[in-house]
This record gives structure tokens, sequence and C-alpha cells, in this order.
């Protein structure tokens, strides 16, 4: 497949025009459009322009790899302040839960003050790695790019 080929395929499935892609790298729409005929081989800053208007990377582009976006890019699995919010209201009644049963102790010794900061840090983490990782297990496909 030709770099004017993925370029058409990407702008297709983005449901851009040649003019709104032209616009945004300062081009005629002809201009954009013989690129993508492939009679232009764009200069490398254009075509880094070209892949992140279509979040795609440039080795995809020009044919050097087959996924459109990186390992990890296209679809955002961070977390949203809502996900943000949730953790730390599940974080502060799992460790409500477990000072009020006296749970936090290391051979039967309670924990002191900087042991259970660093429960709570790596509480939190392991938390929001869960939660970064089945937004990306549970998306559906119809969502991912």
């Amino acid at each position: 497949m030709s770099l004017g080929n993925r370029i058409r395929g990407l702008r297709s499935k983005k449901n851009l025009t040649q003019i709104e892609i032209a616009q945004q790298l300062n081009m005629g729409r002809s201009n954009f459009g013989h690129i993508e005929n492939d009679r232009v081989i764009p200069n490398s800053n254009d075509l880094d322009k070209i892949a992140n208007i279509l979040d795609s990377t440039s080795d995809y582009l020009l044919g050097r790899t087959s996924e459109p976006s990186a390992a990890g890019e296209g679809r955002d699995y961070s977390l949203t302040p809502k996900d943000k919010r949730d953790i730390a209201r599940d974080l502060e009644g799992m460790l409500a839960d477990l000072e009020s049963n006296v749970a936090l102790a290391f051979n039967g010794e309670p924990m002191d003050d900087e042991t259970k900061r660093l429960f709570h840090i790596s509480l939190e983490n392991s938390m929001r790695l869960a939660k970064e990782m089945a937004k990306q297990k549970f998306t559906p496909n119809k969502y991912r790019t």
C-alpha cells in the first residue's frame, strides 16, 4: 500500500475532507490531493503533521509498520478525573475498613505512620494500574483505532 493510499484510508476513517487537512497543513486542497495520489511526496515536517492529524505515525504512513498507531497510542486509556475520584473514594474506604479492624499490622504490631503512607501509595498505584488495564481490555473493538 502506498503512502497516498494509507493517508487516504486514515482520512476516510476519520471522516475528514482533503480541504480540512490541507487547511491544517497551510496548503491548497489540490496540493494535498497530489500527496494522496502519490504525485508528490511530502517533506518530513508535513508528513509528521499529517500523521498527527490522522492520529497515526509517520512509520505507518511510510509503510515501515503495519500498525496505524504506535503501541499504546491511538486510544487513550489514561484515567479521567471521574476515574481518579472513584479510585480515591474506594481507596479511602478500603483504608478506613482496614484501620477500624486493626488489620494494618505487621507481625502483630500496628503499622507506623510511614509504613501506612507507603502502603497507601502502593495500593493507590495498584488500583490505578488495574483501572487502566481494565479500560484497555474491555474497550469494545468499535472504539479502538
